[in-house]
């Protein structure tokens, strides 16, 4: 939506204000479209960056399952007690002022990672990124809704796809290349990380400020919640992101201990190159997704999930990477639909002045998941062996798809806010 306004600003796009001539240099709508993907991209990079060095990690510093298990699960309980205490503070201070909050705090997570003597300093940096996230994933991706223009509003969730997909792809190509080839294998993909987060600093302050709903400057912690109206379709939506982070824990956590083991390779770009093929697929079937509906993208979405993990399964107990590989490209592709019919559910039926509290009660709930998913999965490995952690896993994964099936094929039509950028 486009407002003309006084002369105190130039114009304003879902509460973003850009400042008159002669004040504070802000980008336009489509640079801002720009940065803010790259914000969303940094959250998936962040997840991903360190999935190359965990076992050389392992090896310098004697660490068992549950041990790395405990260093992926610190990001995602990180991100939650920050959604937890401030889920909903960008609809009061403003995306642009929370989203530069959470790229201070994955900075200073990269640079500890970057400089890390022992494995506390990683749990250190890895709880700086889960701060950095939380804080900036749920802002960053009301922005791309509210830069996308009213008439394109659908593809505002495959541009979201899109960033993930580019971060996430990013951090395990150029992190394994870097681990494989570079120096300082456990350190200088965390310094190329760093460079990338200053670029999206200077980015994210030149963004026109946002203070939605005319409101800003309110500090205090603010829980994401979900207006009534509302809950029936994050209802649907929960159970899928849900089950699309939990690939994250299979993927990132103990799939590429998986895949080490059916590849036997030490090299790392190689190991690298076969997680990758899950961000790739998920980004491909972002852009061939836009046609569908949002729900019937999360019934094939939910179907594909349940075919990738039998295939997992499979691939763990017959040890064939082949089949391996069709799972990931299955659960890429699952990742896909199910946080793309998700995504566009909110941004049809999700108001602007609420957007923030609600995609940061939806982060919450995923990363909630994914983290106690880790632990108990990490700690299963440790005692039971990594097949039968797999297989729980899996089967886990199967029944959140089952209850997205049941919400996707029961609830009511998806009907839009009076307030979403749809209904424009």
């Amino acid at each position: 939506m486009i407002k003309v306004s006084s002369a105190s600003v130039r114009h304003t796009v879902a509460g973003w204000t850009e400042p008159p001539a002669g004040g504070r240099f802000a980008l336009g709508r489509r640079a801002s479209l720009f940065v803010s993907a790259g914000v969303v991209g940094h959250t998936l990079w962040t997840s991903a960056a360190p999935a190359l060095t965990y076992g050389l990690y392992a090896e310098e510093w004697h660490l068992t399952h549950t041990a790395i298990a405990a260093i992926f699960a610190i990001y995602p309980i990180a991100v939650v007690v920050m959604l937890l205490g401030f889920g909903g503070i960008s609809d009061q201070i403003g995306r642009r002022t929370t989203m530069l909050a959470g790229l201070w705090a994955s900075l200073a997570g990269a640079l500890l990672f970057a400089v890390a003597p022992d494995v506390w300093w990683v749990f250190a940096g890895r709880a700086l990124m889960g701060i950095g996230v939380g804080l900036a994933a749920s802002p960053s991706t009301a922005a791309i809704l509210e830069f996308t223009s009213p008439e394109r509003a659908k593809s505002a969730a495959s541009v979201t796809m899109g960033a993930q997909a580019i971060g996430f792809a990013t951090a395990l190509l150029l992190g394994g290349a870097l681990t494989q080839y570079g120096p300082w294998p456990t350190r200088l993909c965390f310094w190329v990380l760093a460079v990338f987060l200053i670029v999206l600093l200077i980015g994210t302050w030149l963004l026109p400020r946002h203070t939605p709903g005319g409101r800003g400057g309110d500090w205090r912690s603010r829980m994401p919640s979900v207006p009534k109206h509302v809950r029936r379709a994050f209802a649907m939506t929960s159970t899928a992101m849900v089950a699309a982070y939990a690939f994250g824990v299979l993927v990132l956590s103990l799939g590429g201990q998986v895949e080490h083991d059916l590849i036997g390779s030490p090299n790392a770009l190689l190991n690298s190159a076969v997680l990758s093929l899950f961000p790739i697929v998920m980004g491909a079937i972002g852009i061939v997704a836009r046609p569908l509906s949002p729900r019937r993208a999360l019934i094939v979405g939910a179907l594909i999930s349940g075919a990738g993990m039998v295939l997992l399964i499979l691939a763990v107990s017959l040890r064939d990477l082949v089949i391996y590989l069709l799972a990931t490209a299955a659960a890429g592709g699952a990742y896909s639909l199910l946080f793309v019919g998700g995504l566009q559910v909110i941004s049809v039926t999700a108001p602007e002045r609420h957007r923030g509290g609600i995609l940061a009660a939806l982060y919450l709930l995923s990363y909630l998941s994914m983290g106690a998913l880790a632990l108990a999965l990490g700690a299963l490995a440790t005692a039971r062996g990594l097949s039968l952690a797999v297989d729980l896993g899996a089967a886990a994964i199967i029944l959140m798809n089952v209850a997205t099936l049941v919400f996707a094929t029961t609830k009511p039509t998806i009907t839009p806010s009076a307030a979403s950028p749809a209904s424009t």
